[in-house]
């Protein structure tokens, strides 16, 4: 792709302006000095903090590598940042001091903070292996998403410590920003594919056999050898109270945190009135239904009922390694409530299949972190898939239905903001179609395929089926002509009557995309999925 080699010329010139300067060393080791610091920081969005930041690592008599200065930048981010959590919980103890105009604001700036701390402090210890560049990258990418969430969350709040909280929170994560742009591409680094069976250690066989039942109870657990207790945990839900519990809150109450075996709960048939969150804390959730058509969780929280987008999920999950399949995620809070999320994923590898996910603005929110969605169907309205993970989309059926009067549907909103985030949505083999109530409106209503919510928004169709609900020019704008010049939206050998690109926009950011660009939106390039996508069971294609 053209602009991600122009993304990697500050990279490369960093490269020949170390190894210049360790060549001349030779026998000594070169270190920080505040010339080599204005060079690397020019490559950053905020130079002047990162030369502030780094200037303390001068003394530390660093190695000039590229890692050792992402290091210093991460741990000086740590260190910018460690305080907001005494001022987030300041507005907590004293509601007068940030008076929210969304239910759940300040809730959602502190879990999401706290995760961005773990990220980071996760992030100091992943850049002592080179091969874990990818996920250094993922992590920072989701820090500064939780940035952007937090603030657009805050944006009607009033009180004496809004100001003070925006401005602490933004000065704090520039510093996360510059240290993903100091980061080299992971493309550049090798890969660690996982072959056969060198299944990741939190992913047992019995798991395994779960995963691939057709989810009834597995007769054969009793002849599974070995302690049960390093076998990972089994619970069942039913509303009948034959299973362990009657709620899926409560079953995922019940899951043991930070356990590194999977936790799969087996919800039986049944609708299930409950929002339900798994927390960051729990990590490794399994949810399996008895088929989407008969296990169905259902909530109706909204914007226009005062909640976040965040927090007006359905279901929520910010617990890395989650899993669904077979099952119905749905809010019913309707086209006229404005953003109502049905699935919200601010979880790494994420993966959901065969499920239906229904709604109708904003109902599937690929929130952040590297997340796959296999088989399912997805229902909504205005952007309704929606979010700054790198999500892949394979096989899915993507169902307008009928929005509001004058309103008309956009499939995607994709947020990227830093041209350094690996993020994007690509949609590979899916079907994007018109729901029975929207397909019998005569055509009247325009159904677009995206528009930037990110100045740098970026999202793909590969090798889909577009019916002729799909406006002739593919996609809208935002607002004015943001992003327009800077986004990048991309379609290769789709089919159907849709899917036509002689009349598509004409902005600088769309490409009719050749093989190799496509490429690098697939499961292996984008979200490294052939590394952890066999721990799950689900079907998935590596490649075009």
């Amino acid at each position: 792709m053209a602009s991600s080699h122009l993304l990697l010329l500050p990279f490369l010139l960093l490269l020949l302006l170390l190894l210049s300067t360790s060549s001349s060393a030779k026998t000594t080791s070169t270190t920080f000095n505040l010339s080599s610091i204005h060079s690397i920081c020019q490559s950053t969005p905020y130079p002047n903090s990162c030369v502030s930041s780094l200037k303390l690592s001068i003394s530390a008599n660093l190695p000039h590598t590229i890692l050792s200065v992402a290091l210093a930048s991460i741990r000086s981010a740590i260190s910018a940042a460690t305080p907001l959590s005494d001022l987030l919980s300041s507005a907590a103890a004293d509601p007068k001091l940030i008076v929210e105009s969304q239910r759940g604001a300040l809730k959602d700036c502190s879990d999401l903070h706290a995760i961005t701390l773990s990220s980071l402090s996760l992030s100091t210890s992943l850049l002592a292996q080179p091969t874990k560049l990818a996920d250094v990258r993922a992590h920072l990418a989701a820090a500064l998403t939780n940035k952007a969430t937090c603030l657009d969350g805050l944006a009607g709040a009033r009180g004496p410590l809004k100001n003070t909280l925006v401005d602490s929170w933004s000065s704090a994560y520039e510093l996360i920003s510059n240290s993903l742009a100091i980061l080299p591409g992971a493309s550049k680094l090798p890969g660690r594919r996982l072959t056969g069976d060198e299944f990741p250690s939190w992913i047992s066989r019995r798991d395994r056999r779960l995963l691939e039942s057709s989810n009834d109870d597995d007769d054969d657990d009793d002849n599974d050898n070995g302690d049960e207790s390093t076998q990972g945990l089994t619970l069942t839900v039913a509303k009948d109270g034959s299973g362990n519990f009657s709620t899926i809150g409560e079953a995922i109450a019940f899951a043991p945190s930070n356990y590194e075996e999977r936790t799969i709960i087996f919800v039986k048939a049944g609708v299930y009135d409950e929002n339900v969150d798994v927390p960051s804390y729990k990590p490794n959730i399994v949810l399996l239904g008895e088929g989407r058509d008969v296990t169905v969780i259902r909530g109706k929280r909204s914007v226009g009922g005062g909640w976040t987008t965040f927090g007006s999920a359905t279901l929520g999950v910010s617990g890395q390694g989650f899993l669904a399949r077979d099952l119905t995620i749905q809010n019913t809070a309707g086209p006229a409530q404005g953003q109502a999320a049905a699935l919200r994923v601010n979880a790494d590898f994420t993966a959901v299949y065969r499920c239906t996910i229904d709604g109708y603005q904003d109902t599937l929110y690929v929130h952040s972190f590297r997340q796959f969605y296999r088989e399912c169907d997805i229902y909504g309205t205005v952007d309704f898939i929606t979010g700054n993970a790198a999500a892949v989309l394979q096989g899915c059926n993507l169902i307008a239905r009928t929005p509001i009067p004058g309103q008309s549907n956009v499939v995607t909103a994709q947020g990227r903001n830093d041209p350094n985030e690996d993020t994007g949505i690509s949609i590979q083999n899916c079907s994007v179609i018109a729901s029975e109530d929207l397909a019998s409106s005569g055509g009247s209503i325009k159904t677009y395929l995206g528009r930037p919510w990110g100045v740098y928004s970026r999202t793909v169709y590969i090798e889909s089926y577009m019916d002729g609900l799909v406006d002739p020019a593919g996609w809208t704008e935002w607002v004015g002509d943001q992003g327009l010049d800077t986004l990048y939206y991309g379609e290769y050998m789709n089919s159907g009557p849709g899917s036509g690109t002689d009349d598509r926009v004409t902005w600088a950011g769309y490409h009719v995309m050749d093989y190799d660009e496509a490429s690098s939106f697939t499961v292996s390039e984008f979200i490294y999925g052939d590394q952890w996508l066999d721990s799950t069971s689900f079907p998935y294609d590596e490649g075009i």
